[in-house]
């Protein structure tokens, strides 16, 4: 399923009818939000190379927070 679809079935099944904002607003927002976390986490300064796998883990979980489920990252089997 496409990102947009995702993060918009998340939306209508986690929001009564009356919290719900329009779906172009809310893609946006949520949008921003999302890379404004990915951002703070490829800044972390701190994590060096055998530690980018968390980094990565961590974006994953973004994705997810959004609906998506960010491809084969979690497909450990």
């Amino acid at each position: 399923m496409e990102l947009y679809q995702e993060m918009i079935l998340k939306h209508i099944l986690s929001t009564n009818s009356r919290e719900k904002q329009s779906a172009e607003n809310f893609v946006h927002d949520t949008a921003y939000q999302a890379l404004m976390q990915i951002k703070l986490i490829l800044e972390e300064d701190q994590l060096d190379d055998p530690e980018c796998f968390w980094r990565i883990e961590k974006i994953v979980r973004v994705f997810e927070e959004l609906g998506s489920n960010a491809g084969n990252r979690h497909d450990f089997g």
